[in-house]
């Protein structure tokens, strides 16, 4: 196992964390094995759209904020924990199972949930309403605290231990950040979409505004 010299700069990980979404609860934090290399983001410019009837539109105005799409490959190894048996006694057992379990889970109702709902369908005392998910947040710094919803889980399992336990995996993600159109502006996930936008606000009001003769202009026609 690496061992990190105490001079070295702590390394933050990026990772998922959810929330109760009525008290904000913290429930889990998953932190990543390591920082994808990459992660793509695509933002859909939420503009007014052209009136077929030929009838003029403001085209500077936004019907909101834009839709956010982030997508990420996790890579997952127990390699190095496997050399130290006694340390990660799980680990020799399971491989990797708990940590893909555990991102699986994100999509999944637990089992107790489907118990409930379906003892309350069968009593005739439930409608039948989608089940709701706890609040998922993705972190990738201090800067970057999204409430998200995921929309793409894929894994590939590359390696596995004599017991066919996976030891090597690499999970794709593809989320959606969620904001105050989808959730309103009191709901927690809400709040800190705003959290979100103030931040990147603040970071642009930081970026260094050049003279208009950088771009070749003595001034505007």
């Amino acid at each position: 196992m690496a061992v990190t010299s105490p001079l070295s700069p702590r390394l933050v990980k990026g990772g998922i964390v959810t929330l109760d979404p009525d008290t904000s609860v913290v429930q889990s934090v998953i932190a990543l094995q390591y920082n994808p290399d990459s992660l793509s983001r695509t933002l859909q410019i939420q503009s007014t759209p052209g009136s077929p009837d030929g009838i003029r539109v403001d085209a500077l105005r936004l019907r909101g904020p834009v839709v956010e799409t982030i997508k990420l490959d996790a890579e997952l190894d127990a390699t190095d924990l496997l050399e130290f048996p006694t340390q990660f006694p799980l680990t020799v057992q399971y491989g990797l199972h708990p940590q893909l379990a555990q991102l699986e889970m994100l999509i999944n109702p637990s089992v107790e949930t489907l118990l409930a709902d379906d003892s309350m369908a069968n009593a005739g005392t439930l409608e039948i309403i989608p089940l709701e998910q706890p609040l998922t947040l993705f972190v990738w710094s201090r800067s970057r605290v999204v409430p998200v919803r995921l929309t793409e889980f894929s894994v590939t399992e590359e390696a596995f231990d004599a017991a066919l336990n996976p030891i090597r995996a690499k999970v794709s993600l593809g989320m959606r950040v969620l904001n105050v159109d989808d959730l309103g502006f009191e709901h927690p996930g809400g709040r800190l979409f705003m959290s979100y936008l103030t931040n990147k606000e603040s970071l642009a009001s930081q970026a260094a505004s050049p003279a208009l003769t950088v771009l070749g202009l003595g001034g505007l026609p």
